[in-house]
């Protein structure tokens, strides 16, 4: 914000604005909360890596955001999960909790649709963790590069607490 913003009120934000910047081959932290190495994630098919390579996060916050800039492929009937591509290529699922099927969208609310173009930072959905809990889910998050055989080598830059727009994942160019 420039100095005329500042005197003269600054011009209203959109809704279109984002929290964050993209960067190439890079995707960042969709929410806060604290990293967890996929095996350690309470599903079998993830914590294998059966659907690609990632990580987990154990959120924090309840709101999950673009990690890089692309467009949103699929968002699952029951709301649980998102998929992405970034304008690289890099295919994502974004799976909140586990076994959230069962929830079938309830503490899910979409703030995206199917084929919308986002930039990093774009607010995708919004979670109610403590609904997840109540009905005795986990609400660990798997981060999962579904087409992660067609892409350069991968590795998890993340550790610990980690906030929305830290990077995550890197792939060397």
């Amino acid at each position: 914000m420039g100095f005329f913003d500042r005197l003269f009120g600054g011009r209203a934000k959109t809704a279109e604005e984002t929290r964050f910047s993209g960067e190439k081959m890079v995707v960042k932290a969709p929410m806060d909360g604290i990293v967890l190495p996929l095996e350690q994630l309470p599903d079998e098919t993830f914590a294998a890596a059966i659907l690609g390579p990632g990580c987990g996060i154990e959120p924090t916050g309840g709101t999950v955001y673009a990690p890089f800039d692309g467009k949103v492929t699929s968002i699952v009937p029951t709301l649980h999960a998102v998929g992405l591509e970034s304008t690289e290529g890099i295919e994502l699922l974004i799976h909140i909790g586990m076994d959230t099927i069962a929830l079938r969208g309830n503490g899910f609310t979409p703030l995206v649709r199917e084929g919308q173009a986002v930039k990093a930072g774009t607010p995708l959905l919004n979670v109610d963790l403590d609904a997840i809990r109540a009905a005795g889910h986990p609400t660990a998050t798997a981060i999962i590069v579904t087409n992660g055989d067609d892409l350069s080598e991968m590795s998890v830059v993340a550790s610990g607490d980690t906030a929305i727009g830290v990077p995550l994942l890197k792939f060397k160019a």
